[in-house]
């Protein structure tokens, strides 16, 4: 059903996704779906915490397969893949990790890049010991609030994403880090 979720969402958008187009694209009975989601929020916030998993999953496997000279390179290493959960993961254009629904999807009492901040802080520092957790996670919230933007402008121009928006985008959350993290 989550699969089938994230192909709609890609097809019809949020707004245009039901229950019953869910099912039918499932192949499934309608109660199954409510047997398992009480309506198409849950089924979304399901498939967008299926995409966070699977994000952190997609670092750390690249955490473990190259070394990083510096924990900038792994934050670049981190908005590498964000981009190409763009291209190629159904459903994560639309939905990226759920702001598209509600912006405290991920978590009721914080926004879902404040989430997203938390698990990038987390996964640096278990890397990178040398770092400030407070000092990182702060600065990883601004920096994951202005790559988002800038990564979701890149995609409305260009499906494949404007390679102009998303190196501009990059450069911004380097200097940026670079200036509060290191600095």
């Amino acid at each position: 059903m989550l699969d089938a979720c994230a192909d709609l969402v890609d097809e019809v958008g949020y707004d245009g996704l039901t229950t019953t187009l869910l099912a039918e694209r499932a192949e499934v009975a309608i109660g199954s779906v409510y047997q398992f989601f009480p309506d198409k929020r849950a089924i979304v916030q399901a498939v967008t915490l299926r995409n966070m998993e699977a994000y952190l999953q997609r670092l750390s496997r690249r955490f473990e397969r190259e070394e990083f000279a510096h924990w900038s390179d792994a934050v670049d290493a981190g908005i590498d893949e964000y981009i190409s959960m763009h291209r190629t993961v159904p459903g994560f254009r639309t939905l990226h990790f759920g702001d598209v629904v509600d912006l405290r999807l991920l978590d009721e009492t914080r926004d879902n890049n404040s989430v997203i901040a938390e698990q990038l802080t987390r996964v640096l520092v278990e890397r990178f010991t040398e770092l400030d957790p407070v000092k990182l996670r702060f600065a990883l919230e601004i920096a994951v609030e202005a790559a988002d933007s800038l990564i979701k402008l890149a995609f409305r121009r260009d499906t494949d994403g404007d390679e102009r928006v998303l190196r501009e985008a990059r450069t911004l959350v380097r200097e940026y880090l670079h200036s509060h993290v290191d600095g």
